[in-house]
């Protein structure tokens, strides 16, 4: 490619993170997932630097601007961290199952639609406690009572629990919820599919402290307090997203 075709190629990888995947996917995530994988396979352990821009620019290659915005990502997720003067340093090993779960190139959008859905839904949760109705109470234990038997039965889970959130949205009463929530399934189910495929591979204790968070959700909503239902929502969402990157 030549240099003024690839600058503007780079620009356009490192400004948009709009979450598309395979042959569309940016650059920056292509950069991000290459560097999940040398950490995740023990190839740069826990404690050690990462080389510098200029080494991973020219081992990944891409731009210096596409290299930062992948740091970036890697930085928000707690995967490696920075010290001024220093450098990057691996913060976390992620777990190699990470990336056998994970479709090519989703794990930055994944991240990103976990930040999404924490917003979205927290707020939905927030409302649905005060508008609730007895109708959408029996759906919302219904989908958590079916969440319960998966566990029991070692099932993945992830249309029921795609439902109790689906429901959530439906329960605050602004349709609004519903429709953003829905107008981004394919990316959610995605991630459930990869957090509970990890968690699965868990011992069980790992689904039933998933299942717990979304007791404390449901109790939240039954109990028409708004202010608990939007926190243990949003904290739901956040160590979902967390969990991805466990080791």
């Amino acid at each position: 490619m030549a240099g003024t075709e690839k600058q503007v190629a780079d620009r356009g990888a490192a400004g948009s993170l709009s979450g598309k995947t395979g042959k569309d996917r940016t650059l920056s995530d292509h950069a991000y997932e290459k560097i999940l994988a040398m950490i995740s396979s023990g190839e740069t352990p826990v404690g050690a630097k990462l080389p510098t821009e200029h080494v991973m620019s020219e081992l990944l290659e891409v731009s210096r601007p596409v290299l930062r915005q992948a740091l970036k990502q890697l930085r928000e997720d707690g995967v490696v961290v920075s010290r001024q003067g220093s450098g990057s340093f691996v913060q976390r090993r992620p777990e190699t199952s990470l990336l056998a779960f994970a479709p090519v190139g989703s794990i930055a959008d994944i991240q990103r639609t976990f930040e999404f859905r924490a917003a979205i839904e927290g707020e939905a949760a927030y409302l649905a406690a005060e508008r609730r109705t007895e109708s959408d109470l029996a759906k919302l234990r219904a989908h958590f009572k079916e969440l319960d038997r998966c566990i029991r039965e070692g099932e993945l889970g992830v249309e029921a629990d795609e439902a109790f959130h689906q429901a959530i949205c439906v329960a605050s009463g602004n349709q609004y919820f519903a429709i953003a929530r829905t107008s981004m399934k394919s990316n959610i189910l995605t991630g459930l599919n990869l957090t509970r495929n990890l968690s699965l591979s868990k011992p069980r204790e790992r689904m039933e402290l998933v299942q717990l968070e979304h007791c404390r959700i449901l109790e939240a909503i039954e109990a028409r307090d708004q202010s608990e239902a939007r926190t243990a929502m949003r904290a739901h969402v956040e160590n979902a997203k967390n969990r991805v990157f466990e080791g």
